[in-house]
């Protein structure tokens, strides 16, 4: 028979507030990290690393190597996820911040195109791979310490605690961004945009001292022969339908995230407002999205995820018609405006995806096949997001209607999936974890 690690299943009762720390402020400095290389990407790098470009096309360039983290994502996930089911979520989530922090705090030192040529984005893109890698594997494993110490009726919110930290982390990254552009007049070439990634590199420590804290969960699990499971395997196996749908809905979720993170910035310069401007706009996104994700996290703790992924889905597909021609008057007014209705939006779906994704699985493969799902679907979805609206924009003359449509696109997926998910938020902890469990019935 089977023995299983030791999983957490809201009995340990680890308190609301050192939960929150531990989920939300670890992602916050993981997501900072890992979000101020989408920053520059779309302000700086094309003239740090793709000097000899014409401006909109170094864009593009800067995004595509932007994009390559996500290659490295999936792998992450994977290979992270494995361990976390097998070897406990502590010592992965403190590798996890660890490894993304030494990468931030290398590219704020890596010489730039003039220094050493090709080599200048090269390295970029090496240093890129293993952030991907790191956050492939912190998402699943920060979101499903929220879900499994939560109480049985809000584990929702409690797995937005991670949704949160990436609304925090973008909030730190676009407010450092945003002090950084006003100390140097609005220039953050040649040196200011280096700042954000060493203060980066320092503020992991914050984390480390978070995750440092969380409970031993170290036992491993054996089969019957005495040999490692493979939980991923197990997952497919059981679960392959759950895992492609889960995909889906990361893939639209992803897909507009990183549009509303990065593209709208650069979109913002191009059509002529200043950086310190589209970063504004930024800060406001981040601030609204940090405060929107729990509240429609508890909304799906009540009226269900799947009626909330829905109806977030759908209200984004709407608006992107409206947010381009807001940002196009060329009021720095209504540009504001139009970050927080899309960070409010955003967080309608950013809230629930947590608990949604997470409770598709049982505990023991859980950080396999959540992470598996969620992160093939990042790196198709956000890996890409930007590069393809940058492109569209160039296809089309510089139509945004073409970049709305495409997120339509993804919405609609994100909506379908969700529909095809079993809905979760009704469910107890022992029906999610009982691998013949269905159903939506009462909890516990």
């Amino acid at each position: 028979m089977a023995t299983t690690a030791p999983v957490t299943t809201g009995t340990q009762n680890i308190s609301v507030l050192r939960t929150f720390f531990i989920a939300c402020l670890g992602t916050a400095l993981e997501y900072y990290d890992f979000l101020i290389y989408g920053l520059a990407a779309g302000l700086v790098f094309n003239q740090i690393f793709f000097p000899d470009s014409d401006p909109l096309y170094g864009t593009l360039y800067s995004f595509a190597a932007f994009g390559t983290g996500f290659l490295a994502r999936p792998l992450g996930g994977l290979v992270i996820g494995h361990f976390g089911d097998i070897i406990g979520r502590r010592k992965m989530l403190v590798l996890t911040l660890t490894t993304m922090g030494l990468a931030t705090l290398a590219i704020g030192f890596l010489p730039d195109y003039a220094t050493i040529g090709a080599w200048a984005p090269i390295l970029l893109v090496v240093l890129r791979l293993v952030q991907g890698f790191a956050a492939g594997g912190e998402w699943g494993g920060a979101a499903l310490f929220g879900i499994e110490n939560s109480p049985a009726d809000r584990r929702g919110l409690w797995g937005s605690f991670t949704s949160m930290g990436i609304g925090l982390g973008t909030l730190l990254g676009g407010g450092v961004f945003a002090l950084v552009s006003l100390a140097y007049d609005d220039q953050l070439v040649p040196f200011a945009w280096r700042i954000p990634f060493w203060v980066g590199g320092v503020l992991v420590i914050v984390g480390l001292v978070a995750r440092l804290s969380m409970p031993q969960q170290e036992a491993v699990d054996i089969d019957d022969e005495g040999a490692r499971r493979i939980p991923l395997v197990e997952a497919v196996k059981r679960s392959p339908r759950t895992i492609l749908l889960g995909l889906g809905v990361s893939y639209g979720y992803n897909t507009i995230a990183y549009i509303g993170f990065t593209f709208f910035l650069s979109y913002l310069t191009g059509i002529g407002y200043g950086a310190t401007e589209s970063l504004a706009g930024q800060l406001v996104y981040s601030a609204v999205l940090f405060v929107a994700a729990p509240l429609f996290a508890l909304l799906s703790d009540h009226i269900g995820r799947r009626a909330v992924m829905t109806i977030g889905g759908v209200a984004m597909a709407v608006f992107l018609y409206i947010y381009f021609p807001l940002v196009g008057v060329g009021s720095f007014v209504l540009a504001v405006v139009a970050f927080g209705i899309t960070g409010l939006i955003t967080g309608i779906t950013q809230g629930p995806i947590p608990a949604f994704l997470g409770e598709q699985f049982p505990a023991r493969v859980r950080y396999s096949g959540m992470s598996a799902s969620y992160q093939v679907g990042a790196a198709i979805g956000g890996g890409t997001a930007s590069f393809v609206a940058s492109g569209l924009l160039i296809l089309f003359d510089q139509n945004p209607l073409s970049v709305a449509a495409y997120g339509t696109f993804a919405m609609a997926v994100l909506v379908l999936c969700s529909l095809g998910l079993r809905e979760t938020s009704r469910l107890s902890t022992s029906q999610i974890n009982d691998p013949d469990g269905a159903g939506a019935t009462a909890r516990e």
